[in-house]
């Protein structure tokens, strides 16, 4: 079974409707839009899992940039020993209660040296972090070396020419990252909290899935909230900066081929 043939099933254009309807409570309910792309995170990580090495029960997730909190009960309820990684302690405080009362562990660090040693993780995610670093794929590089051979690194971006790459600048980052950014400074007296050039950052399609393909560990490459059919749409050099949105590159790390006869052995 490919590592994407479950979550194909739950990628409808249901599902990619729903999950932009509650993108416009990002800033006014935060609770509610976190929870939704939460629950809708863990389905997607489960069913690529799921399809590769089985039950999820028993297995640590790491989710690097895990911010407040949000994700661990998502992830929890699906089974994951849940691992939240986060650098900013303004970020981990902003919602105390969530990630005090919900179940996993939590770590102050940084995605560019993650504190694991080398494949001890089953999953390691990164999910809309990679634009927001200078150098994403160094972050890219430390998941892989703390994923366990057979586990899965399953980094998610938002491109920058698709139309939320902007994030709360809206579509002026059209005009460029720093107009819009002094755009959108001179509009509400201060700068936007995804600062172009210090705290967001231009991330294509095309210079994801070059570095994941040199990586020799690329498994699959999807738009993240688009429905099953239109996922042939990252494979559509220029188009895919604009249409794709949210790059979601999925890579194994392979078992070496010593301990493949070691399975095959023992499992007869």
């Amino acid at each position: 079974m490919a590592v994407t043939d479950l979550f194909a099933r739950r990628a409808t254009l249901g599902r990619s409707t729903r999950l932009l309807s509650e993108f416009r409570y990002e800033q006014s309910d935060p609770a509610r839009f976190y929870g939704a792309l939460a629950a809708d995170t863990a389905d997607m990580v489960t069913d690529l899992w799921q399809a590769v090495n089985g039950p999820v029960a028993g297995h640590t997730l790491v989710d690097v940039g895990g911010g407040p909190g949000y994700y661990a009960t998502a992830f929890a309820r699906s089974g994951w020993n849940y691992v939240g990684v986060e650098p900013d302690p303004s970020e981990m405080h902003a919602a105390e209660q969530v990630r005090q009362s919900g179940p996993g562990s939590f770590v102050r660090a940084s995605g560019m040296a993650l504190p694991f040693a080398d494949g001890s993780v089953d999953v390691c995610l990164s999910s809309n972090v990679a634009e927001h670093v200078p150098r994403p794929w160094r972050l890219g590089a430390e998941m892989l070396r703390v994923t366990r051979p057979g586990g899965l690194a399953i980094l998610s971006y938002t491109v920058w020419l698709g139309p939320f790459g902007g994030h709360e600048m809206g579509l002026t980052h059209y005009l460029g990252g720093a107009r819009a950014a002094a755009r959108y400074t001179r509009k509400h007296g201060h700068p936007p909290k995804n600062n172009y050039g210090s705290s967001l950052f231009a991330v294509s399609a095309a210079a994801g899935l070059r570095w994941a393909a040199g990586t020799g560990a690329l498994v699959a490459a999807f738009p993240r909230y688009h429905p099953r059919w239109a996922w042939g749409l990252t494979g559509l050099p220029g188009v895919r900066e604009f249409l794709v949105s949210n790059l979601v590159l999925v890579l194994q790390p392979p078992i070496p081929r010593n301990e493949q006869v070691l399975v095959s052995v023992s499992s007869r």
